[in-house]
């Protein structure tokens, strides 16, 4: 019998739900009204929600701690201000980063007329970490590194990677030297993972491991990769 890593899953149907009329918000881990004694964050990423916006509405938060506010957008742009007199409107194929200390707030608003959008917003805690007042932008290409992982994003700590994967493609994430935690989350299609099976949505943790291994099992699934140190 081939030994399994040390994991958790996070299926894509046990997900918590916060909705309005206008707004819905898929949660991984415990967030506003939803909250489950198995769904506690990880590590210092203690919030991934997975967001859908209506044509011209927005909706605002506040950090109550010291937190790096990480925004994909997935279908569409996304358009934020926030407290500390930033803004801008994020493209597909990028990512910004934003230092938010305790109480710092955000709006984020859907700029199209008559569109959805679907984004993710990832938090990570930020204990003693400087704050910078500008976001942190950076682009990436998932046709242009097709079949292997980018990094889109490496901030307190946490190193983020996306990679989109034909059919029957494979590829070993390799951790580094110090003992970092992985999350992965499948935005789109299906993988295999460390003999689990993750579809569309799910997210995977896994800890006490040096690699991961990982097989696309529909065309054009897109995967995200999450090291973080342990807390």
């Amino acid at each position: 019998m081939i030994a399994q890593s040390k994991g958790k899953m996070f299926l894509t149907d046990e997900r918590g739900l916060n909705q309005m009329d206008w707004y819905r918000s898929y949660n991984t881990f415990n967030f506003g009204s939803y909250q489950h004694a198995h769904k506690a964050p990880f590590s210092n990423l203690y919030v991934l929600n997975d967001d859908t916006l209506a044509a011209g509405k927005s909706v605002s938060m506040t950090v109550e701690e010291d937190t790096d506010i990480i925004l994909i957008p997935i279908v569409g742009a996304i358009k934020y201000k926030d407290s500390l007199g930033n803004k801008a409107v994020i493209e597909p194929g990028e990512v910004h980063v934003l230092d938010m200390p305790a109480g710092a707030g955000i709006e984020l608003i859907n700029p199209y007329e008559n569109e959805l959008i679907n984004f993710l917003q990832l938090w990570i805690k930020t204990p003693g970490k400087t704050i910078y007042t500008h976001p942190k932008v950076s682009k990436f290409s998932l046709t242009y590194s097709k079949n292997q992982l980018v990094e889109i994003f490496n901030q307190a700590g946490a190193t983020g990677y996306m990679g989109q994967f034909d059919g029957r493609a494979e590829t070993i994430y390799q951790l580094g030297d110090i003992k970092n935690n992985v999350f992965a989350f499948v935005i789109d299609g299906a993988f295999e993972m460390q003999y689990r099976l993750l579809h569309a949505r799910d997210g995977l943790v896994l800890w006490d491991i040096d690699e991961v291994e990982m097989e696309a099992l529909s065309n054009e699934a897109i995967m995200m990769i999450i090291e973080i140190p342990p807390v």
